[in-house]
């Protein structure tokens, strides 16, 4: 089996989340995925569908080869008498695909939007055409247990009929007791079936949906933020006194330009924790807002919402956004992640991957390696402390790892000032345990603990009581005491002010002779292991020696088949020297300590990478033109190399990532992305996992 097909009777029934789920789970084993759309409403308007994949997964695809044709061209061709040729057609583009990658995921037209096709199952043949597994999803919302119990009989005996495999069946927004009575009614049928709660965010509309629907091209004013949520509508039509009085959290409101007095008071608001916070402010009938307020708005700092506005008369408009509906977005990272989140918890996707699973690849690439990191993360959920929270990445990376299960959040900071900027932000991060160093209850017996820990370093308990006050030391006695499985810090303060508490407090591990690193060097069809490129300045030939074992380790732990390169200015026996001997003495120590582990050193880094080289210089290695881990001989080389080819190559580099501590903490760089942050407490929460 090397394509799926997804279809629906229903637009609007969670297709593309579906679709989502399964290119999920195809991109964490298979290197090359196509996604096709043998059907599209228009030429003249892109497909949201397939926008949505190309942008999100980076699909190696261009727009025009993830589609075969438009409604308009099928419907010409039935017209004509000539749809096995359309059949052909199709069918030649699909067969292209299918050559040309590892697995290709189909998505139809809804059965409603191809009504005006001469032939209603045309999904259906196209799949059987296609040689594809069908998957359909059926929604709940607003029906009866029974219909939607008799829809899945009759689409599976359809799909059997025209000779189609049914993959499984989706059905969505669906309620507890729908559930119970669908679940005793289908245990027999022989394709599984799979339940997708109704979780309101999801199909909450956002102001991106919003600016679609009514055709705005612009935010006249605020963030440009498309991705705020609108849980309503509300227009304002009273006085300004009563209807402050009606507004929600993340209303829309509907107001003409020249009510003053609300909009000033609706911006009021904003700064009151007294009121709700409204997701934007929409203008009727092209009324310009006056200078002299758009100018007093212009000047506010903080909170900048969105103002928008339309030609259409109030209740044209009201009538406009009565249409607005819910969609994913490439853009609308944190829906996204909800609902991964969702499919994950509901669907068992171990069930789901072996129908997939004979077919695998060798490649792994940087996006293939995250979703194995989040894989692993959620297997046992450890609880992550970020002391942060003041930078707004640490916020949004901490909404995404809660939504998508990777790891419990502990938040330091003020608990107002998070609340304030999470909403100013649009965040959800109720689920994140905050805590004010300042007035936690913990803090007593944390200086205590850190002054037994460095009293004899020369600390005062005064000094203790004053350090642990400092968020990563705090976070780090978190770590210590066992009220957190793990810490990650760095973004706005220095590597040296990240680890040394953790040198100071948790120390090196039982067994370890030095503390190191490894980046996880990410190119686009593997993923390599380098260290020790930011802790150990010039290590010995036996420090040398644990920082390649435990980086081996490191990389087995993280799915990485570990081949060892030690790495030197020459190779084999051809160099001499202090440095090379160091390296060969320390490739030695490896062998002794761990004789299961491929080494090959002294080499240079060509011939431990290049196969053509290796085969030149050292013909008879089992690590040479093959290497998974790269052993610097120190630190000057190591943070040099990994900088250039990440420069020259555009490879992503995560990391630096500790090993050796008793307990996980790791470092950012002060210019990570939220993506670095969120990789970043993925690995912490496996390595909490793994010491546990």
């Amino acid at each position: 089996m090397r394509s799926l097909y997804i279809t629906a009777t229903q637009k609007n029934v969670g297709m593309l989340f579906v679709s989502l789920g399964f290119m999920e789970m195809l991109k964490r084993k298979l290197h090359r995925v196509a996604f096709f759309r043998p059907i599209i409403e228009s030429k003249e308007k892109k497909d949201h569908s397939i926008t949505f994949m190309l942008q999100h997964y980076k699909l190696d695809m261009n727009y025009e080869e993830c589609y075969g044709c438009d409604i308009e061209y099928a419907e010409k061709m039935f017209a004509a008498g000539e749809s096995q040729k359309l059949y052909s057609e199709l069918l030649e583009k699909f067969k292209t695909l299918e050559a040309r990658y590892d697995f290709v995921l189909c998505e139809g037209l809804p059965r409603s939007v191809l009504k005006a096709l001469e032939y209603y199952d045309l999904n259906l043949q196209l799949a059987q055409n296609f040689s594809s597994a069908v998957v359909n999803v059926i929604t709940a919302q607003h029906r009866e247990a029974e219909d939607i119990y008799e829809e899945i009989l009759v689409e599976h005996e359809k799909f059997r009929d025209e000779g189609c495999v049914h993959f499984a069946s989706f059905v969505s927004r669906v309620d507890e007791q729908q559930q119970n009575f669908l679940q005793k009614k289908l245990k027999k049928l022989d394709a599984g079936v799979y339940y997708l709660p109704e979780i309101r965010e999801l199909g909450t509309p956002t102001i991106q949906d919003l600016l679609e629907t009514l055709d705005l091209s612009k935010i006249l004013f605020g963030e440009n933020d498309h991705t705020r949520t609108i849980r309503a509508f509300r227009v304002a039509d009273m006085e300004t006194v009563h209807f402050l009085e009606q507004i929600q959290e993340d209303d829309l409101v509907v107001v003409p330009a020249d009510r003053v007095g609300i909009i000033l008071s609706l911006f009021l608001a904003l700064y009151s924790n007294a009121y709700p916070k409204i997701s934007g402010i929409i203008f009727p009938s092209s009324v310009p807002l006056h200078p002299n307020i758009k100018k007093m708005i212009d000047g506010l700092e903080g909170h900048k919402i969105p103002l928008l506005s339309t030609s259409k008369e109030t209740y044209q408009t009201v009538q406009a956004l009565s249409g607005v509906h819910a969609r994913l977005r490439a853009e609308n990272r944190r829906k996204i992640a909800l609902a991964l989140g969702l499919f994950e918890k509901s669907v068992d996707t171990a069930v789901l991957e072996q129908k997939l699973s004979h077919l695998q690849s060798e490649v792994l690439t940087p996006l293939m390696f995250e979703y194995t990191l989040y894989e692993l993360a959620r297997k046992k959920i450890k609880k992550i402390v970020l002391p942060e929270s003041s930078d707004e990445r640490i916020l949004r990376a901490a909404e995404i790892i809660l939504r998508r299960g990777i790891a419990q959040i502990v938040l330091l900071g003020e608990k107002k000032e998070i609340e304030q900027n999470s909403q100013r932000l649009g965040l959800d991060l109720a689920q994140a345990e905050v805590i004010d160093p300042r007035t936690s209850g913990y803090l007593e017996g944390f200086a205590q603990a850190y002054y037994a820990l460095r009293k004899t370093k020369g600390v005062s308990q005064k000094g203790a009581d004053e350090r642990v006050q400092d968020m990563n030391y705090f976070a780090t006695m978190m770590v210590y005491m066992g009220y957190a499985d793990g810490m990650v810090s760095g973004a706005i303060h220095s590597t040296a002010d990240t680890i040394r508490p953790a040198f100071q407090i948790i120390k090196a591990a039982p067994g370890v002779s030095a503390v190191s690193s490894v980046f996880f060097m990410c190119f686009k069809t593997r993923v390599l292991v380098y260290g020790d490129c930011a802790v150990n300045l010039d290590p010995d030939a036996e420090t040398l020696a644990d920082i390649a074992i435990a980086s081996a380790e490191t990389a087995r732990a993280f799915g990485i088949e570990p081949k060892v390169a030690m790495l030197s200015y020459s190779t084999g026996s051809s160099g001499s020297g202090a440095d090379v001997d160091k390296v060969r003495e320390a490739t030695e120590i490896v062998r002794t300590k761990r004789a299961d582990l491929p080494v090959e050193g002294p080499i240079q880094y060509d011939a431990a990478i290049d196969k053509a080289v290796a085969k030149t210089k050292i013909p008879d290695s089992e690590v040479a033109g093959e290497a998974t881990v790269f052993i610097f001989p120190d630190l000057n080389t190591g943070n040099n190399t990994y900088k250039a080819v990440q420069s020259s190559s555009g490879a992503l580099a995560i990391g630096p990532i500790l090993q050796g501590l008793r307990k996980p903490v790791n470092d950012l760089s002060r210019g990570c992305s939220v993506d670095d942050i969120v990789n970043t407490v993925a690995i912490t929460a496996i390595q909490a996992g793994d010491a546990g």
